[in-house]
């Protein structure tokens, strides 16, 4: 169950100069625990949420590292049968997705906890949903079109990047090859739980691509076109601090604990930001790429950074100023000077961090280009929040300038 706000216009009677507020709802997650080591305390949060019988939802590598071991054992100690299902990969595919709702119906499991990164998070959220029966994956991409009930969820994340966690989001790649999200208030879980330990020693590659997709997320809500709110403003505005001011230190110390933890609130309320005030251009552009090349998301989405906050510039302008103020506080000049710097800042950042920056790094082509801008402009979800219209042309300009 989502939590909901609801403001109301103000009526100018007393605050003359407060600017008129208008109508918006905000939801997240009911309920949320930060802290490092907390996975320890799983088995008595999972029966807490009513957890006897639970689909373990993650990934390969996340088992391999170990990331489940704490987790499997305080489910075990608190008398809580599991079953895991490992066999997400990245850009999960429906297939992947209806496996796993498949394993919790097969176990007869009263709770899906996932662990890991967005990937693993995602299908655990459509396990959830999917294991009730009361309808098909098919039904329910597009906004708003799920519906009854799922089963008790508790997301852990290990990266801090998709702010999964705390979204009402689930993104799928069809076996056409095209990537679809299913966006319903009933994939935000019950339980989100922030444990710092788990992103220790997590790549500097890994935590450099997570880091700037929180980023994105964080300055996509801000100029959210159709459903910026303050809330979410106010949401993105703490998180771009956190997450700039952390996000080399978190990279070339992978053990520090406060870095780590930094991060990843910063990811989480970059996630309810934009939960609320959706992304836009920079997601759509970076779906196909993900999706036809399996480039990592968050790599995806720091490669089209740059091209389309370029693009944005005259839309955006004031906005990215005032985002400025927090990225690189020590920026002078006037509006267009601010908004200038936070460019030069997000162009700058991935190559401080040792990430590849053009698209041909990744093995993409020039011929390539317009299957990726044509599947792109397939995101009208996305591209209706941008700041700016997009078109083919422009999308198309904007991977020719990346490659």
């Amino acid at each position: 169950m989502a939590v909901a706000f609801l403001a109301r216009q103000a009526l100018p009677v007393t605050f003359e100069n407060l600017p008129m507020l208008k109508s918006f709802s905000f939801q997240t997650v009911k309920s949320l625990l930060v802290e490092a080591g907390a996975t320890a305390r799983l088995g008595e949060i999972a029966r807490h949420h009513g957890m006897r019988s639970v689909l373990l939802v993650s990934d390969a590598g996340v088992q391999r590292l170990g990331l489940l071991d704490t987790a499997i054992t305080s489910l075990q100690a608190a008398g809580v049968t599991i079953s895991v299902f490992t066999d997400v990969e990245a850009d999960p595919t429906s297939a992947m997705v209806e496996a796993a709702a498949a394993a919790a119906c097969a176990v007869g499991a009263d709770g899906v906890i996932g662990i890991g990164g967005g990937s693993p998070m995602d299908v655990a959220k459509l396990a959830a949903l999917l294991a009730r029966g009361e309808q098909t994956l098919e039904m329910i991409y597009g906004v708003g079109l799920a519906s009854g009930q799922r089963l008790p969820l508790i997301l852990i994340p290990t990266t801090a990047g998709t702010g999964s966690e705390v979204t009402p989001v689930a993104i799928v790649t069809t076996a056409s090859g095209e990537k679809k999200g299913v966006v319903s208030p009933l994939l935000l879980p019950d339980c989100a739980l922030l444990d710092a330990r788990l992103t220790l020693g997590l790549p500097k590659s890994v935590t450099a691509a997570t880091g700037i997709d929180a980023m994105v997320h964080a300055l996509e809500a801000y100029t959210s076109r159709r459903l910026k709110n303050p809330i979410s403003d106010c949401l993105a505005l703490d998180a771009l601090r956190l997450l700039s001011t952390h996000i080399v230190q978190a990279c070339e110390q992978g053990q520090d604990v406060a870095a780590r933890e930094a991060m990843l609130l910063g990811a989480c309320l970059a996630g309810m930001a934009f939960a609320n005030a959706p992304v836009a251009a920079v997601h759509a552009l970076a779906y196909p790429v993900g999706a036809l090349f399996h480039v990592p998301h968050g790599l995806s989405n720091s490669l089209l950074l740059p091209g389309v906050m370029a693009f944005n510039l005259p839309e955006a302008q004031a906005l990215y100023a005032e985002l400025a103020g927090v990225v690189v506080p020590d920026a002078e000049g006037d509006t267009a000077a601010l908004a200038a710097a936070l460019l030069q800042k997000m162009t700058r950042l991935p190559v401080q961090l040792g990430l590849p920056t053009r698209l041909a790094d990744v093995g993409i082509q020039a011929t390539d280009l317009p299957k990726l801008a044509e599947d792109a402009m397939k995101q009208t979800r996305l591209l209706i929040n941008n700041p700016r219209a997009m078109t083919y042309d422009a999308a198309l300009a904007i991977y020719q300038g990346a490659l």
